[in-house]
């Protein structure tokens, strides 16, 4: 049964969507990074290369007792081997990422490039052209590899971490109508697919309400492109609190120029009174959602090692914390009638 069959939930409406870094099964001391890596091999080729030599001399000085040439080789040869594959899963996972940066690069350039020719001066300097190789602190963790080192919320520690996402309603219900995991640290790639989790059964979003971390101009223009739906995603940082501004009554600012810019236009519909007021409705939607998950149920770390895995266990998660929210929406409507077990012949 879904919840809007028990009047609870509306077929469309807004959404909240937010993610939250979720410590992994997996310790940050247990991965190596892309120039250590690098390091390792060549000093443990080095070390293979002078047991190859002692052992080819027949009056070389023996080893510690216990100890077998040939066994030390192959263990450093194993380490190596290991190291290998720890380097080409960055370099792919690189490759992966450049490749969406490359094309956002591009598509920045192209707007600046037909402002210059329409004679406007594009506001800014040129973007950097994506790098050509990993960097040096990228890395990989031997105990759960999908796994990453994440930056952990507003602290400045980095945990080995996974990066769930929810989509909740944001028109009173507080129910969690779509969740994924994803292991980018950075959510500018995930605003359109943690939307797409949403089953249109249940939610056909009208708004999608998210703060800065979401916000890039191809993510909102791939979610609006229904025509159907608008995005209120802040451009900028936002605090917790109202200014003293806020508190002052007025009428909305003037909008943008149609020539300008999407992220311009972000700007000043998240500056309107109604703007305001959705961005206001995510901070009481999805936040406490995620308090409640952390605290109150007590979810602070994965269980479950491997990206497929992790799904199945956020995807509990979140059912369990529905299942609490559901009670509470509608009590004793959710439970079956007395004496339906009476009715069952077993």
């Amino acid at each position: 049964m879904f919840p809007s069959e028990l009047g609870e939930l509306k077929k469309v409406g807004a959404i909240s969507v937010d993610g939250s870094k979720i410590h992994a099964n997996a310790s940050k001391h247990a991965a190596v990074s892309y120039q250590r890596a690098n390091q390792m091999i060549e000093h443990l080729q080095l070390e293979v290369d002078a047991l190859v030599q002692k052992a080819e001399e027949a009056d070389s000085a023996p080893l510690d007792d216990g100890l077998s040439i040939p066994e030390e080789i192959a263990r450093r040869q194993d380490r190596i081997a290991k190291l290998d594959k720890a380097k080409i899963i960055i370099e792919e996972r690189f490759e992966e990422a450049r490749k969406v940066k490359q094309a956002d690069y591009e598509a920045k350039m192209k707007v600046r490039e037909d402002q210059r020719r329409g004679g406007k001066k594009p506001r800014g300097q040129d973007p950097n052209p994506p790098a050509q190789k990993p960097e040096d602190k990228a890395q990989y963790n031997f105990t759960d590899p999908d796994s990453r080192i994440m930056k952990a919320g507003k602290s400045q520690a980095f945990e080995q971490s996974y990066n769930p996402q929810a989509a909740v309603d944001a028109e009173g219900s507080y129910l969690i109508l779509g969740q994924r995991v994803t292991n980018n640290g950075n959510d500018k790639r995930e605003l359109k697919p943690t939307v797409e989790s949403v089953d249109p059964r249940i939610r056909k979003p009208s708004e999608v309400l998210a703060d800065s971390g979401y916000f890039a101009e191809e993510a909102v223009k791939d979610v609006e492109a229904d025509g159907r739906t608008t995005v209120y995603a802040a451009v900028d940082k936002h605090h917790h609190g109202r200014t003293v501004e806020d508190l002052q009554k007025g009428t909305d600012p003037e909008p943008p120029d149609e020539s300008a810019g999407l992220t311009e236009k972000m700007r000043w519909r998240l500056r309107t009174k109604r703007g305001k007021g959705r961005y206001k409705l995510r901070k009481q939607t999805v936040e406490p959602v995620f308090g409640i998950i952390k605290e109150a149920m007590g979810f602070r770390q994965f269980r479950l090692r491997g990206s497929p895995k992790v799904e199945l266990e956020w995807t509990l998660v979140t059912l369990a914390y529905n299942m609490r929210r559901m009670f509470k929406l509608v009590g004793e409507k959710a439970l079956p009638p007395s004496g339906w077990l009476q009715s069952y012949d077993f």
